[in-house]
């Protein structure tokens, strides 16, 4: 695989072909996408609509993203953004805490885990339905994938939070059975994880959380199985998730109410990508000199975005409109486009 025959663009309308097989490859609970044909038939109608809405933008929208290797033609990856977490109605999650039991006669102190229902994710923006080619895990596909969604919310803020979440799905097993919500949620709510899953469309929990009681979870009382899920991953989820994690996301805070699965979150401003991006400018007068690295490099329309992977001078402000970048974004001399490093710490010899 070439990395420069990598082309992250806006899901389009012949590519729902692309979704179904993904959605089916998906395991239960990891992906967004629903096996449902009219369902990504609408997915695909929301993201169009999200991308070619006006400015004022309402909060409502969900934009898709697919990753096309141009060599094969072919759909390798998804992933996508939700403007507003919880924009019809509260985004819920568990809040992890820790309270003191204490008695002075006895002379005994207790510190216990509970979680706390919350939805104080709700207006965050999510980031959503991330799927890779199992072909290309250990390749930079992955971090292009991840990555350009960050960018994307720098360039258009003004249709987004600056406060970034996103779930990493947790542990289950092939049958779609969840140690977590079989000591928690089923409790309450008389279905299996997968079922439960299908009723909310993989997004808003309220309808879970309406059933569920208020009051803390006190992490000890649950069964062992459980009490492991809690924080842990899915496999399948360990890439993404090392992503998220290396761009400063924290994740210790929140965990997802279906299967304890860890939710992160963060400031946009603070993460690695969005710090260390910059705009260069395309200048006939442009030399490219310098040692180079692994960017990601977008374009700055909204409805026609795209993103690729492309070897840079590590200090550059400006490239020759000449660049194979510049032809693989069909940029012209005197447009702009935003990079990002995908290692940003200098190496030896290179300078700061």
């Amino acid at each position: 695989m070439n990395p420069l025959d990598l082309l992250l663009r806006p899901v389009a309308p012949g590519d729902l072909p692309a979704l179904e097989r993904i959605a089916a490859a998906s395991a239960h609970g990891i992906s967004s996408l629903p096996e449902d044909k009219s369902q990504l038939r609408l997915r695909i109608e929301r993201s169009l609509e999200a991308f070619a809405s006006p400015d004022d933008a309402s909060g409502e929208e969900t934009y898709l993203f697919v990753l096309e290797d141009r060599a094969r033609r072919e759909v390798v990856g998804t992933s996508g953004i939700a403007a507003s977490a919880g924009f019809h109605d509260r985004f819920y999650s568990y809040r992890n805490e820790f309270v003191v039991h204490a008695s002075a006669a006895l002379g005994v102190s207790q510190r216990m885990h509970t979680l706390h229902l919350c939805h104080d994710l709700t207006g965050y923006t999510l980031l959503t339905s991330f799927y890779i080619d199992p072909a290309y895990e250990h390749t930079l596909a992955p971090q292009l994938l991840s990555r350009a969604r960050l960018l994307f919310i720098q360039e258009f803020i003004e249709r987004f939070s600056e406060r970034i979440a996103a779930e990493s799905p947790g542990l289950c097993d092939e049958q779609g059975q969840s140690p977590f919500w079989d000591a928690v949620g089923r409790r309450f709510f008389n279905m299996d994880y997968a079922q439960a899953e299908r009723v909310v469309g993989g997004r808003s929990k309220a309808l879970i959380a309406d059933l569920m009681p208020h009051s803390p979870v006190y992490v000890p009382l649950l069964p062992a199985e459980a009490q492991w899920a809690i924080g842990q991953l899915h496999p399948v989820a360990e890439l993404p998730f090392a992503i998220l994690q290396d761009e400063g996301f924290d994740a210790d805070s929140y965990v997802d109410i279906f299967d304890g699965g860890p939710t992160v979150e963060s400031s946009l401003p603070i993460l690695r990508s969005v710090r260390h991006s910059r705009r260069l400018t395309l200048n006939a007068g442009a030399l490219n000199l310098g040692l180079a690295s692994w960017h990601i490099a977008c374009s700055l329309e909204r409805e026609g975005f795209m993103a690729v992977l492309a070897e840079l001078p590590v200090a550059a402000q400006e490239l020759a409109p000449g660049h194979e970048l510049a032809q693989r974004l069909g940029l012209v001399d005197g447009q702009r486009l935003r990079v990002t490093p995908l290692d940003p710490v200098p190496r030896e010899g290179e300078g700061a």
